[in-house]
């Protein structure tokens, strides 16, 4: 049976162990362990019973050879003294990273190729981890690295994942704090034709935000799935709102559609979150015509704006709940916290910059925000190696492909 067949027929609960005759029985793996990112982005933790013969810990993101693969992304092999070897492994689905798989392997069959197979393994591993994580809590034990307040359970519950990838883009998002709730929401849908998202602020700390922020998600996504624009799903999302709270509790929120042909934005502003974009050496808060919040009075009418991406262009939504200064001018520097934190960040991927700019916010010096999340979008486009050759064509650098293998020996 094959890998992909074995994991089908598991138990949600017995992936590992499924996976593990799999890889005995194909690839003669003496052992395999997952390590699951916890839901702070700060260690990978194994899932239980743990395998190795040296047992496994909780390993920091930001150090050994399984946070390097996690960051990078890219397959590691460590041959060291012995009959064993190991293979590091990223376990992603469509950009979104769970984690990595640790194979431990006899030395003759650590090859390249070898490598190359069971990265596709763990990458089917991560599919069905998707799927069995709606039917049991034993990986969502494993991420924690303490308990959730209510709150911030129902906003993991609700907030579609950290990342999405597509030919055209990625979509990379981090927000903190991980474990309570500062009630941001943040939604997306993608299609072959366009990628729709939703970012707003939240409206305070604590359960009746995370109230708050499910009310709109679910009025959002209910219009969304109808097949109603932009401005419709703004006006019955205001619409739920008011009838609940009757404008005590209104949702700043910027909902956008972005067309994966062409690039073109359309944008409705109910109050949002400010928006930047990364152009080049260009750093630039996008100025849009704000309107009212959602939920802050009966039957507003929306109206949308309009914008277009070029390949090679970053954009970052930033939902602290402050109103940040806008730029000086699109030619002038840029101020202010979300600036400076922007420009920290420009030189890191997609994946790593929302994590960077959050902690950039929070250990500012003034006005710390209690509760940020920040999106990144970076934008290929179709046929955007085409269009990079060109004068003029904005370029930005762009992560080398993966490795498959890298290889060290110890002496």
């Amino acid at each position: 049976m094959t890998v992909e067949g074995a994991l089908r027929g598991a138990a949600p609960h017995l992936l590992l162990d499924s996976l593990r005759t799999s890889l005995a029985h194909l690839y003669a793996a003496v052992c395999a362990d997952l390590l699951l990112i916890d839901y702070g982005f700060t260690s990978l933790r194994p899932v239980e019973p743990v395998q190795a013969p040296a047992g496994m810990p909780h390993v920091p993101v930001d150090s050994g050879p399984a946070g390097h693969v996690f960051r990078t992304q890219q397959p590691y092999l460590f041959r060291d003294v012995g009959p064993t070897a190991t293979v590091y492994l990223p376990v992603t689905v469509r950009g979104d990273r769970f984690g990595v798989l640790v194979v431990g392997l006899p030395t003759e069959r650590a090859t390249p190729e070898t490598a190359d197979s069971l990265a596709r393994v763990a990458e089917t591993l991560g599919h069905a981890l998707r799927v069995a994580d709606r039917h049991t809590d034993l990986y969502r034990r494993t991420r924690r690295t303490r308990a959730l307040t209510v709150a911030g359970e129902m906003q993991w519950d609700t907030l579609p994942g950290r990342a999405c990838a597509g030919p055209a883009f990625d979509l990379h998002a981090y927000w903190e704090p991980a474990y309570t709730s500062g009630g941001h929401l943040l939604d997306w849908s993608a299609t072959e034709d366009e990628l729709l998202l939703v970012v707003a602020d939240g409206t305070g700390p604590g359960t009746p935000a995370a109230l708050v922020s499910t009310l709109a998600l679910t009025a959002i996504r209910n219009a969304r799935r109808a097949g109603l624009d932009l401005v419709t799903q703004a006006s019955l999302t205001d619409q739920a709102l008011y009838g609940q709270y009757r404008g005590k509790n209104p949702l700043a929120a910027l909902l956008v559609r972005l067309d994966l042909a062409t690039g073109g934005i359309e944008a409705v502003d109910a109050g949002s979150p400010t928006l930047w974009r990364i152009r080049g050496a260009l750093t630039e808060r996008i100025e849009l015509d704000r309107q009212l919040p959602l939920g802050m009075f009966e039957d507003t009418v929306y109206a949308t704006q309009r914008l277009r991406l070029l390949p090679g262009d970053r954009l970052f939504f930033v939902a602290c709940g402050t109103d940040e200064p806008p730029s000086a001018g699109h030619h002038g520097p840029a101020d202010g916290p979300v600036a400076r934190a922007l420009a920290g960040a420009g030189r890191l991927s997609g994946a790593d910059a929302p994590r960077a700019v959050v902690r950039a916010l929070r250990d500012a010096a003034r006005a710390t925000p209690d509760a940020v999340l920040v999106l990144c979008l970076d934008w290929r486009g179709h046929g955007a190696g085409a269009q990079d050759g060109k004068e003029g064509a904005p370029t930005r650098p762009h992560r080398r492909p993966p490795e498959i293998l890298r290889c060290r020996r110890s002496v």
